[in-house]
């Protein structure tokens, strides 16, 4: 294959990769732009069968995935392969695929995730005791953090309730929850139903509380008006007013002010001080 080629066929795949959780359908689409380009990789065409099986495209996801078991050997492909089986309506062939051959040649989380497949395939044919039956293992009770853990344990859960046993299903949600460090499969959630509890997102209450604020602030906020202008001209009219009526006031005390200075300076009649009684000193006698 041309390294041009090569490197147009590797960014599809990265792309598909990094899409794979948020958009499956356009992780899909990059997926299949690769295949076009280079349909005789067995990688390829792995990525092809995976994105199309979770973007629920069941029917071309069990072609992709045979194809891959034929090119590559990959048997670790027979759950998700079960599982199409299931959602395209075939619950026996769902269930014959859980018996291949090769199932014990597979890992032990594949060999977990063929016992749920096949769990949900005898309940599609009203089997219910039959797959409770199945899921009744020995992994059940393993110390584990296994990612299969927890979706063992619910999906046994989820079998024991359909079928009216309740407290043992309660039992089992609580136990999946347990084992269930990330929440991904609701088991928290169906115990808390069971025991008639109301179950609160704490997610959607954070969101909440933080529109809260903004939405006060905003609702908060006066309307501008023209009223504060209109006051203070107000003002000024009644400060020139009270101005113009103390001016006479003050005028009056500046001349007040003039008269008293002007007869502070008039020069002092000489004849006024003439009438005056001079302070003078009495002589003391002469002592004989």
């Amino acid at each position: 294959m041309p390294r041009s080629l090569a490197d147009l066929v590797a960014q599809h795949l990265v792309a598909s990769g990094r899409l794979l959780d948020d958009d499956p359908e356009l992780a899909y689409k990059h997926a299949r732009t690769a295949r076009r380009l280079a349909a005789r990789l067995g990688g390829v065409r792995e990525a092809v069968a995976i994105t199309a099986y979770l973007a629920e495209h069941y029917d071309e996801a069990l072609t992709e995935f045979r194809a891959v078991r034929r090119m590559t050997g990959n048997h670790e492909v027979l759950a998700m392969m079960a599982d199409c089986e299931r959602a395209l309506g075939r619950p026996d062939k769902a269930l014959a695929l859980t018996r291949d051959k090769h199932v014990h040649d597979v890992s032990e989380a594949t060999q977990m995730e063929l016992l749920i497949v096949a769990a949900g395939a005898r309940r599609d044919m009203k089997q219910l005791a039959a797959a409770i039956q199945t899921l009744e293992v020995p992994e059940l009770t393993k110390r584990t953090r296994a990612e299969w853990l927890p979706r063992l344990r619910y999906a046994y859960a989820d079998a024991l309730e359909a079928a009216g046993r309740t407290e043992d299903a309660l039992e089992w949600f609580h136990r999946a929850a347990a084992a269930d460090a990330d929440g991904s499969t609701g088991a928290a959630e169906r115990a808390a139903q069971l025991e008639g509890l109301e179950f609160t997102d704490l997610d959607e209450e954070d969101d909440d509380f933080e529109q809260q604020p903004a939405d006060s602030d905003q609702s908060a906020e006066p309307e501008p008006t023209d009223e504060p202008e209109l006051t203070d001209e107000a003002d000024l009219t009644d400060e020139s007013e009270l101005m113009d009526e103390s001016e006479p006031e003050l005028a009056d005390e500046a001349g007040a002010a003039d008269e008293a200075e002007l007869v502070d300076d008039k020069p002092v009649d000489e004849a006024e001080l003439a009438d005056e009684p001079a302070d003078t000193e009495t002589p003391d006698k002469p002592e004989n």
